[in-house]
């Protein structure tokens, strides 16, 4: 019998999908091995499930691998699998037409991006169907060898990407797939896909866990035997005592530790895994190993890190979770599976079944993507209400902020995330204490929870804001980072326990002994408060003053001094806020103030003991002075004065 041969014409969207590989950039032409190696494996998973029923029907050829051949000279790379392998029909089938629905979705996805400036990338190309024609971004010419397991007869089928292909019949010594690339010439800059060390590194990033061994043929060095040696007459070597052979080296790992029982794996395989994959040579605090199955069926491995990377909070910072199927890596970064406030989890998820469109943004609309992000996250939750407290703390000293963002961007898990919190406190001796420990330990007279933001521990602890908190026994949260002016803004209160600022709005501590002072001091605030109209919108009898003379307060829906510093940092334009200047009625300074003004308003040292408790204000919270030679020469004039009346 005559064995067929044909020429065939590749159907309409095939060949627009071809023509668009050709001649479109590409963002990672590397994405062809990945692709071709898990075309292979999945040919081999194929043939495995099939020989559950059919014994016989692998023979002896019981060694699954997939095997790469580099020809320098010829410019080719072989990509040989020893899987089910396809008849002439299903080559036909599977590559004349193959997956109509996901060329047409590609297409469409294509068509939705700018054609002139059109860019392949591995999202692109994988999980469309149409990955076998990836191999049209590196070679001019695709030969594709196969012979199905239990046939006898081969197929070989070959194009040049133009819109045609030929196929025929023909021999092969075994079953399974062979791709012959003949490869372009590539330009500067661009990879030899005929370098060892080229497709070393692509095997190791994109299919160093596929189940089957990605085999090589490498040259190495070997010593001669001695009985093949030419010896002198003296018994010693003349010439060359080694040399170099080809031998078959196994290139990637093939440790898929996700897809193995938990029990199985050990805690070193779990940390060598974990450095593999971060390289984050610390070790991780925890992992979490999950399989689920059933309607939404995944698999994840993710790790807590024990240190913050120094980018953490860098735009360019990416997330930690690879996003793999059927364990052929799909991508990095993979921000859809987790929230921002996780962006710090490391790991991978391997969904099966997931089918990833052209785009992020379609992929966060995946309907499976978004019940494994929400399975995630819950899983995260406890993971981390289960922590002991030691490890937790470690924990929270190094992701406690980026976790608070999620406060406030994540309606949803908003209690959950503030049960999480932990925040330093007046009381606390610098250790991290959660809103449930405090409300716990307030005081029965206290009926808000108390917090005071700024960048500076120490000074917040010895703020002037705090004077009457502290002598009432009241704890005050102590909020050192950006992130808390946006969490406050949020989380209004917790356990029905209001959140109140120390340094905006009324204390209503003494409340009825400060409108009594205001009323004795009105002449004088009269004056001050226009003395300072330029800085300060108010001056008042303080609520929040023990000890110190002033202090800046705002009422309570302005911005706080900690704010507006965030954001002037931050290069935004932000006009000065003015506060309210308060004062302590019952302080020494005070009282000589009111007695110098009442007998005589005009006296010329009013207006600097104004512009003087202004800058103590400012001081007292930490900020700068805007004239601060002003300040040190009344400091020294009234120092001058006081020393000279005392020696009097």
């Amino acid at each position: 019998m005559t064995a067929r041969k044909e020429t065939r014409q590749f159907e309409t969207e095939v060949r627009q999908v071809l023509k668009l590989i050709i001649n479109s950039l590409y963002s990672n032409s590397d994405i062809f091995l990945r692709e071709l190696v898990s075309n292979a494996s999945d040919a081999i998973d194929k043939l495995r499930f099939k020989a559950q029923t059919e014994t016989d029907l692998l023979g002896d050829d019981t060694e699954f691998k997939i095997k790469i051949t580099r020809d320098g000279i010829k410019r080719t790379l072989e990509i040989a699998d020893n899987g089910i392998g396809m008849t002439y029909d299903e080559v036909n089938e599977n590559i004349g037409t193959i997956a109509r629905s996901g060329t047409a979705a590609f297409l469409e996805a294509m068509e939705s991006l700018n054609h002139k400036d059109a860019v392949l990338t591995p999202e692109l190309i994988g999980q469309f169907g149409v990955g076998f024609y990836s191999a049209f971004i590196v070679a001019d010419k695709v030969t594709l060898t196969t012979r199905a397991a239990g046939e006898t007869t081969a197929t070989r089928w070959v194009s040049t990407g133009d819109g045609e292909y030929t196929i025929e019949e023909t021999t092969k010594p075994g079953r399974g797939t062979s791709i012959l690339l003949e490869l372009r010439t590539p330009g500067k800059d661009e990879p030899d896909y005929t370098d060892e060390w080229t497709v070393r590194q692509i095997i190791k990033k994109h299919s160093d866990f596929v189940s089957y061994p990605v085999v090589m043929d490498v040259e190495k060095q070997e010593p001669i035997p001695e009985d093949e040696q030419i010896l002198d007459g003296d018994g010693k070597p003349v010439g060359e005592t080694t040399r170099t052979v080809e031998r078959e080296e196994t290139l990637n790992s093939m440790k898929a530790i996700w897809a193995r029982n938990k029990a199985e794996v050990s805690e070193d395989e779990y940390k060598q895994f974990y450095t593999h994959i971060s390289h984050d040579w610390n070790p991780p605090l925890k992992h979490l190993h999950v399989k689920l199955e059933g309607t939404t069926e995944y698999t994840a491995l993710l790790y807590l890190p024990s240190k913050a990377p120094f980018d953490l909070f860098q735009p360019e910072h990416k997330h930690g979770v690879h996003l793999y199927s059927r364990r052929v890596f799909i991508m990095d970064d993979c921000k859809e599976l987790l929230p921002e406030y996780f962006g710090f989890v490391k790991g991978v998820v391997d969904a099966p079944d997931l089918n990833l469109n052209i785009s992020r943004e379609i992929l966060q609309q995946d309907r499976l993507v978004l019940n494994i992000r929400k399975n995630l996250v819950k899983k995260l939750f406890d993971l981390l209400n289960g922590m002991e407290k030691e490890d937790y703390d470690k924990f929270y000293d190094e992701f406690g902020a980026i976790l608070k963002i999620g406060i406030y961007t994540d309606p949803a898990n908003k209690t959950k995330l503030a049960d999480l919190a932990r925040f330093k406190t007046t009381t606390s001796d610098g250790t991290w204490v959660s809103l449930k420990d405090y409300v716990d330990r307030m005081p029965e007279s206290q009926d808000a929870i108390y917090y005071l933001t700024g960048d500076n521990p120490a000074t917040l602890l010895n703020s002037p804001h705090l004077e009457r908190l502290k002598a009432q026994n009241y704890e005050v949260l102590l909020m050192t980072d950006p992130v808390d002016e946006w969490v406050v803004q949020s989380l209004t209160e917790y356990d029905g326990k209001s959140l109140k600022s120390a340094e905006k709005g009324d204390l209503d501590i003494d409340a009825d002994d400060a409108k009594d002072k205001e009323e004795q001091f009105k002449d004088l605030f009269g004056y001050i408060r226009k003395t300072l109209q330029d800085h300060v919108k108010d001056v008042k009898p303080s609520t929040r003053l023990l000890d110190s003379v002033a202090c800046l307060s705002g009422d309570d829906h302005d911005m706080s001094g900690y704010m507006e510093k965030i954001l002037k940092s931050s290069g935004q334009d932000v006009p000065a806020t003015k506060r309210v200047l308060e004062l302590n009625t019952t302080h020494p300074v005070m009282e000589n103030f009111k007695q110098i003004y009442e007998k005589n308003s005009d006296d010329a040292r009013l207006e600097d003991y104004s512009r003087l408790l202004f800058d103590l204000a400012v001081i007292g919270e930490g900020g700068k002075l805007e004239n601060p030679s002003r300040f040190g020469k009344l400091i020294g004039e009234m120092m001058g004065a006081a020393l000279a009346s005392k020696d009097a």
